[in-house]
């Protein structure tokens, strides 16, 4: 016997009726509840493994993403750029990769497939210092004093790089206390009162706001990261990971994030 799939419309129509019927009353509510299913049932998640200086202009752009997705979820795993992408390389399910780094997007895409990766931001360094800056830190150079406790990215991670580079250009050598896996924790150690300075992204010092102060040094100009973003060829989310990469790349995207302070590439 062949079973044919009737029309949704001569499915619900005998449905409502007999609601109706049962209630006594014309109520909206069994439609409403009913519209709700297929939302439901055609929910989505696209997994984005993104550099931890992203956490703030990512989530707004993924709560923005979702609500012209309804029933889609973004999933956000934020860390250093160096480690998700070992987490890609080792088999995590992501969808997109943005990265702090051409070199740590290299990794992946060296490993896998994935999209013509594209810089859709720029940042730089600054010194960050507690607010009441008591080592009386003002420039580079102070960070080269013992008494200075100083907080740095590791080496492998991109704001570590950045900072061996900004440092090799003022032809100096810091002595750090910690080496942090990611710029949110090297900033951390400020916040806490931990460390007198430490090298972060600007953007982290702005969205600090009143926690820490940010110095601007000459030097960071010759240690800009450009940050490159991709979808992965096998992602499960497909078009949607598409779709979320065009935010990001859109005048929409690019006004959250330069709002942020990171740079147009």
């Amino acid at each position: 016997m062949v079973f044919r799939r009737l029309p949704r419309w001569a499915v619900a129509a005998p449905v409502a009726l007999v609601i109706a019927g049962l209630s006594g009353c014309g109520s909206a509510e069994p439609a409403a509840s009913s519209a709700s299913a297929p939302a439901a049932a055609g929910a989505k998640e696209v997994n984005v493994f993104a550099a931890a200086s992203l956490t703030g202009t990512f989530t707004e752009l993924g709560r923005a993403f979702e609500a012209a997705h309804p029933g889609t979820t973004v999933k956000f795993n934020f860390g250093s750029s160096a480690t998700l992408a070992q987490q890609i390389v080792q088999g995590a399910p992501a969808d997109v990769f943005a990265a702090a780094s051409p070199a740590t997007m290299k990794t992946v895409t060296d490993a896998s497939p994935a999209s013509r990766p594209a810089t859709f931001v720029r940042n730089k360094l600054e010194i960050a210092v507690p607010k009441d800056n008591p080592a009386k830190v003002d420039e580079l150079k102070d960070l080269t004093d013992p008494r200075v406790k100083v907080a740095l990215c590791a080496e492998q991670v991109p704001c570590g790089a950045a900072a061996v580079k900004a440092l090799g250009a003022a032809g100096l050598k810091v002595t750090p206390v910690t080496l942090e896996q990611d710029v949110k924790a090297t900033l951390t150690k400020v916040e806490l009162g931990e460390v007198d300075a430490a090298l972060v992204y600007t953007t982290d010092v702005i969205a600090a706001a009143d926690r820490v102060r940010g110095i601007d040094f000459p030097e960071a100009d010759k240690a800009i990261n450009d940050y490159p973003i991709a979808t992965l060829s096998k992602a499960p989310a497909g078009d949607l990971a598409k779709q979320f990469v065009d935010l990001v790349l859109s005048p929409r995207g690019r006004d959250v994030l330069t709002k942020a302070g990171f740079q147009s590439p």
